[in-house]
């Protein structure tokens, strides 16, 4: 089982916090993957943040290979292509999309067949009370609960 901090929370969202590098490097210190959210501008470059950019940020952070990065604008899905091994993806509110590591990341709610979970990323569970057996992955704000109950 994958366990994936979303944004670098770990027992509850902390918006304040989320996507700065100091929350997801603690994040990955305690062993868990970490969903970032990254934005990219010809100007200044990378950045972290949700809705905005918010943090800079250098691509040599961003290829840990521990991170699942979610392109938040259409000029990080393009720039992140020139990279080999990063995780990235692009979605808003599809039902599936694969990384380019090609893992199903699966939109809260929505479960896939039994066939095909290994390879699949059950994203906050917690919201829709989503069975995460049989998943590869998990990607919460509550990863610590999935991890050790």
């Amino acid at each position: 089982m994958i366990y994936i901090s979303h944004r670098g929370n770990l027992y509850k969202p902390q918006p304040k916090y989320e996507n700065s590098i100091p929350y997801i490097q603690e994040a990955l210190d305690r062993g868990y993957d970490v969903e970032v959210d990254v934005w990219y501008n010809d100007r200044d470059g990378y950045y972290l943040g949700h809705d905005y950019p918010q943090y800079k940020v250098d691509i040599e952070f961003l290829t840990n290979t521990r991170l699942w990065i979610h392109c938040k604008n259409s000029l990080a899905l393009y720039k992140l292509t020139n990279f080999k091994g990063l995780n990235y993806f692009w979605h808003q509110n599809d039902d599936y999309t694969l990384t380019s590591q090609n893992m199903i990341w699966c939109y809260p709610g929505k479960t896939i067949p039994l066939l095909n979970k290994e390879r699949a990323i059950c994203v906050m569970p917690e919201i829709h009370l989503t069975n995460v057996e049989d998943f590869g992955g998990i990607c919460s704000d509550n990863i610590e609960y999935y991890r050790y109950g």
